[in-house]
């Protein structure tokens, strides 16, 4: 069976040029389907499936969450480390203006825009982890240490079961 392309989104340009070292994923996309879907694609635990979520403070300044598939940001908790009043989730429409991708598809990697990231700190402590990779249907997998050589990433203790 031929391996399907590895598309070359922003995220794959981002990590090439970085010289980090990826799997390629791809998998059946379903609307609304979360990393649920997408751990059952691939195989792997929905905790190892990070999801990319932008958000925004009371400033309106966005940043990036990344967390794990089956755990939930505690927005109180992630506003009181940063500073802000409040953080709360970005409409689908300003969070693409602010990374250029669609929701779905939303990667930490090649964003339009620099923002600040933060990033579950149990989420380092994972020996692979799968993150999108730019496209809906499209996951990376790489090691959590390459994710902060990249990012920058602050880790942060903000997640919480469902």
């Amino acid at each position: 069976m031929a391996k399907d392309k590895t598309p070359v989104t922003p995220a794959v340009r981002a990590l090439r040029a970085a010289g980090i070292s990826f799997s390629d994923h791809p998998y059946s996309y379903e609307e609304k389907g979360g990393t649920a879907v997408s751990s059952r694609e691939l195989g792997v635990e929905e905790h190892c499936v990070i999801k990319t979520l932008v958000m925004e403070d009371d400033r309106k300044q966005p940043l990036i969450v990344l967390m794990h598939g089956d755990l939930q940001v505690s927005t109180k908790e992630l506003a009181r480390l940063i500073g802000a009043r409040s953080v709360e989730p970005c409409r689908p429409e300003v969070a693409q203006k602010h990374t250029g991708y669609l929701t779905g598809g939303t990667s930490p990697f090649g964003t339009k825009k620099q923002l600040p990231v933060y990033v579950e700190e149990t989420i380092l402590e994972l020996p692979r982890i799968y993150i999108n990779g730019g496209k809906r249907g499209f996951l990376v997998g790489l090691a959590p240490d390459e994710l902060m050589a990249l990012l920058k990433a602050v880790p942060v203790r903000v997640g919480y079961a469902k």
